[in-house]
């Protein structure tokens, strides 16, 4: 009987060490060709905000540095990131619109100096693909919130000239082009903006998707209102995008897409890139979770049925105030997963196609969750692809073929 247990005992453990050594085989397998993917593909974020050196922000690497700079580009395979010219909310009168002209010329100036033999700045289609042959690292200037441009369409031609070929008409708050899926909330009188202003796009906002679409540009809609982003799905001549944008369905939040909008957007020819930011991706209908947000922000003085997790923090003028909501809401977040990012690509792909889907990771604007915390550790994503079954063609599609295929039809309509 001892005998008899002890081969029992032997065989278990053989049978365990074998499918151990099966299991490491076959991840090492899967390793090899999601690298052999990702090396071929052009692989492309759709959207990272522009670090100054001089003065990085709170959302920098904890080493500083920019999540998208050039080495962790290298490192992570990364080949080409839109790098937006963004400012948050400023007064609407010629003070703040020549605030927000000289905040978006000094980020332009910061990606151009990265320029070097390795770093190029890109502003068509066909420099993109150069670089990505010549074994470069390319970067695309965007810009974020029309205030940058005041009240002067014509503005876009200036911005155009700059080498901008990405433009998206809002950020957090309503601007004199469009309304934003984020109105503002002042703190001290405890009071929001209007839902809508507009009702969508106002005039100036219907003539800058006009000037976009003849100069060859791309349409963003992402923090676009859900009118406002139909609109411009309507207006435009060429297909859009949306630079960062998750699945409302999935994560209820103002920032997120209807699924009204992301029927257009396929219908449009466009894409959707999804963005690993635990703030669109949390479960929404975990009502503990929901419970302890909006005690949150009751404690910090935001509304409390104002269904977004760090919604509004900008307008929280005591810092300390500020400091523990954040610290609060991402505690309760937890750390987010590349999972749950590709949660919301699959239900992208199930309802519109593959074709319409991407990756913008709104890097330096409190994005990153674990295993995609910066472009070095891109290859997780792909990794996580070749696990739900996408294809090596599928996989080029999603990390810059889509893209490349919106921006080519809307350099050709600028012709």
């Amino acid at each position: 009987m001892r005998v008899f247990r002890f081969l029992i005992a032997a065989c278990l453990v053989s049978a365990v060490a074998a499918c151990t050594t099966n299991n490491q085989t076959e991840e090492v397998a899967l390793l090899d060709r999601a690298r052999a993917i990702h090396d071929a593909a052009l692989v492309l974020d759709a959207h990272a905000d522009i670090e100054l050196p001089e003065s990085p922000s709170r959302y920098a690497g904890l080493d500083g540095v920019s999540r998208v700079a050039p080495e962790k580009m290298r490192a992570g395979g990364v080949d080409a990131v839109v790098m937006s010219a963004a400012v948050g909310p400023m007064p609407r009168a010629s003070e703040g619109y020549a605030e927000a002209r000289a905040v978006a010329e000094l980020e332009i100036a910061a990606v151009k100096d990265l320029r070097s033999d390795d770093v190029v700045v890109a502003t068509s289609p066909a420099s993109l693909e150069q670089a990505h042959a010549a074994g470069q690292r390319a970067l695309i200037l965007g810009m974020q919130n029309a205030l940058i441009l005041g009240r002067d369409v014509s503005a876009i031609d200036n911005l155009h000239a700059a080498g901008v070929r990405v433009f998206a008409l809002t950020h957090m708050g309503h601007n004199d082009f469009a309304d934003s899926s984020r109105p503002l909330f002042d703190a001290a009188t405890g009071t929001h903006e209007a839902e809508e202003e507009h009702g969508g796009l106002s005039d100036l906002g219907r003539a800058a998707v006009q000037r976009v679409n003849d100069l060859g540009g791309v349409m963003d809609i992402s923090q676009l209102s859900r009118r406002a982003a139909l609109e411009v799905i309507a207006l435009s001549r060429a297909p859009v995008i949306a630079s960062h944008s998750n699945v409302q369905a999935l994560c209820n939040v103002s920032r997120n897409l209807s699924d009204a909008e992301i029927d257009r957007i396929g219908e449009n020819g466009g894409v959707i890139h999804v963005a690993p930011f635990r703030g669109y991706l949390f479960d929404s209908t975990n009502p503990e979770l929901d419970g302890a947000i909006r005690a949150a922000r009751r404690e910090a003085g935001v509304k409390e049925d104002y269904l977004y997790p760090f919604e509004l923090y900008w307008e929280m003028h005591d810092p300390e105030v500020q400091a523990k909501f954040l610290s609060t809401v991402s505690d309760l977040l937890g750390p987010g997963s590349v999972d749950a990012m590709l949660d919301h690509l699959d239900y992208i792909v199930q309802r519109i196609g593959v074709d319409h889907v991407g990756i913008g990771t709104d890097f330096n604007h409190g994005s990153g969750v674990v295993g995609y915390n910066d472009a070095s550790e891109a290859l997780n994503v792909t990794v996580g692809l070749l696990e739900r079954g996408y294809t090596e063609e599928d996989i080029a599609k999603i990390w810059g073929g889509n893209f490349l295929r919106v921006w080519r039809a809307a350099e050709q309509l600028g012709r």
